[in-house]
Formats: structure tokens, C-alpha cells, sequence
């Protein structure tokens, strides 16, 4: 027997200047979920159950960027995505073009556990949805108000917008000071936005290791685009060695895939877990902007990012708990 540990996050790239009471709003989400996470790992729950049954949480809430209160299309529609990974056996399942599921987590683990594929998307994953019978809400149930003004600033200022990202390198318990630098994503200038993907890793008692991630993708993103969040290897990845989530800019997690990368140079390079995100943060993102959170079959957690901060809560068994921004 082991011991266990998880961690979530609620993306990577805060804005500065972000209001101190949205700041303690974030934490208080981010224990609260670390509370149900806690809680099911010592009723031994399995740690793919543990990841499903966070995210789902942060899903429901709209205060971050999946489920309601999703960032919207360029046609003010919300497209949810979402994966889950299992480490044990690598099984996964993903989802893209969600809007009318009301927790795209829970649907990509149907499509792990109850479909012969391992990603859907738009129609077909929606068709899939209904003959699951998962809950199923009206598309406006996922809009808030905040992102419709968003989405008109994004407008107005003809861009995408994306999380409020100005450079610097950071990890659990460190920071450093923002510096200004101009934002592209593929060689296309972006504008700077709030609200990020969300995710959970779990290593249980059993040394079994999960993932999963969840977002709405970014604020006047092209209808049909898709990022990092649903892409197995990429924005998720769980093996026997470790489970990893990722948040921040999606092409670049996309180019780089991420979250493979951190159990690869744990395998390969016989890193551990710190040293595999420390190494994955500083030499594999190129000029993206990015953060991830890891767990190990060890029950160690680690989180890393480049940017001025991150989202993120993080526990284990012996007692540790942080919960942080900068």
C-alpha cells in the first residue's frame, strides 16, 4: 500500500491585478474540491473515480473555465471539451463540441468505458450523450454573464482573447515578478482574458495513477476549433508512472504534448517527479505559455508553469495541503 495524493487547478495565467475577493473566491473552489477529493480517497475510491468526480465539481461551478461558464465561440455559443485518463491500463476517453452535456468529464469516461473508441466529438458525441442518458441542459445554461462580456470586448477589439498571461517563471511555492511581453499564438497576435481550463490528478493508495481535464477552450475561439484539453498526451496523460493535467495555451501544449512528456522523461531519462515537470516547464514549451499539475504512483504531487500564476490546490496523505495562486 501506498499513499495517496492529488491536486487540481483552474488554469495557468492570472491577471496582476485580479481583485483579492475573486482571488479568495478561486481558493475557496479549489479547497472545496481538494475536501471532496480527500474525502473519497479515504473511502478508497479509485483515483479514476477521484479525478471524475472533481472536475465534475468544477464543471458545475462557473467561476472557471469548463461546464458553466464556459468561454464563448465566435458566435457566442459555448464548445465544451473534455478527457479522462486511467494510468493502470492507459485507457482513456475524450470529448470535443459539447453544448448541451452538462458535465463533459463524466461523458469522455462513458466513451472510455462504454463506447469501442476512445474520442468523440460534436454531433456524434452529443448522439452518444443521449443514448447514455447522461443530463443533458440548454446551451444557455452554460453562458454567464461575464463571458458575454468577454466575448464583446474580444469582438471589439477583433481577437481572440486568452487568459491573462504575462510571462514569468513559476512552481509550487515560487514565484517572480511579471514581466511585459507581447502574446502570439502560431505567429497571430492574442489579447489577454481570465478564465482557464480545469483538471484534477489522483494517485490512490493502490499506486494507481489518474487525469482529467476540462475546459470551454478559448474566448472567441473559431467555431469547430479544438485544444489541448480533450487530446490524450497532450493536455492529459496518465500512466503507471504518473498522471498529469495541463492548462494555458493549447498549441502550444499541442506542439510540445505536454502531459506525455513528463512521464516520458521520468521513464527515459529516470527522472523524478519534480525534476520531470521542472525539466518539461523549462525546456519543452518553446515560447508557450503553460502550466500542469502531476501526481506520481509514489504519492508525490508537483505542479509547474511559466506564467505569473496558476489556479491550483494540492494534497497527500501525510497532511500537506496548499492551496495558491501566485
Amino acid at each position: 500500500m501506498g499513499a495517496w495524493a492529488i491536486a487540481v487547478h483552474g488554469g495557468a495565467g492570472v491577471d496582476p491585478n485580479l481583485p483579492k475577493e475573486r482571488q479568495e473566491e478561486a481558493k475557496r473552489l479549489l479547497t472545496h474540491c481538494l475536501d471532496i477529493g480527500i474525502s473519497a480517497l479515504r473511502s478508497n475510491l479509485p483515483a479514476i473515480d477521484v479525478v471524475e468526480l472533481v472536475v465534475r465539481e468544477l464543471e458545475t461551478d462557473p467561476l472557471f473555465n469548463s461546464g458553466r461558464g464556459s468561454a464563448l465561440t465566435d458566435n457566442g455559443t459555448v464548445e465544451m471539451e473534455a478527457s479522462i485518463m486511467d494510468g493502470p491500463k492507459r485507457r482513456c476517453g475524450a470529448v470535443s463540441g459539447l453544448s448541451t452535456v452538462k458535465n463533459p468529464v463524466s461523458l469522455a469516461r462513458l466513451v472510455m468505458d462504454k463506447s469501442p473508441h476512445s474520442y468523440l466529438a460534436f454531433s456524434g458525441a452529443e448522439d452518444f450523450a443521449k443514448k447514455q442518458g447522461v443530463e443533458l441542459v440548454d446551451n444557455e445554461y452554460f453562458i454567464t454573464e461575464d463571458n458575454v462580456g468577454m466575448l464583446k470586448l474580444a469582438k471589439e477589439a477583433n481577437s481572440i482573447l486568452f487568459d491573462y498571461r504575462i510571462p514569468t517563471i513559476g512552481t509550487c511555492g515560487a514565484g517572480a515578478a511579471a514581466m511585459e511581453s507581447p502574446l502570439q499564438m502560431n505567429g497571430l497576435p492574442i489579447s489577454v482574458y481570465a478564465p482557464e481550463t480545469v483538471g484534477c490528478v489522483v494517485v490512490d493508495k493502490e499506486g494507481r495513477c489518474a487525469a482529467a481535464t476540462s475546459t470551454g477552450g478559448l474566448m472567441n475561439k473559431m467555431t469547430g476549433r479544438i485544444g489541448d484539453s480533450p487530446l490524450i498526451g497532450s493536455g492529459t496523460y496518465a500512466c503507471d508512472l504518473c498522471g498529469v493535467s495541463c492548462t494555458g495555451e493549447g498549441e502550444a501544449i499541442i506542439r510540445s504534448t505536454l502531459a506525455r512528456e513528463v512521464g516520458a522523461v521520468m521513464e527515459y531519462k529516470g527522472l523524478n517527479l519534480h525534476e520531470a515537470v521542472d525539466f518539461v516547464i523549462n525546456n519543452r514549451l518553446d515560447e508557450g505559455k503553460a502550466g500542469l499539475i502531476a501526481v506520481s504512483k509514489n504519492g508525490e504531487v508537483a505542479c509547474g508553469f511559466n506564467t505569473t500564476g496558476m489556479f491550483r490546490g494540492c494534497a497527500t496523505e501525510d497532511g500537506f495541503m496548499e492551496v495558491g495562486v501566485w
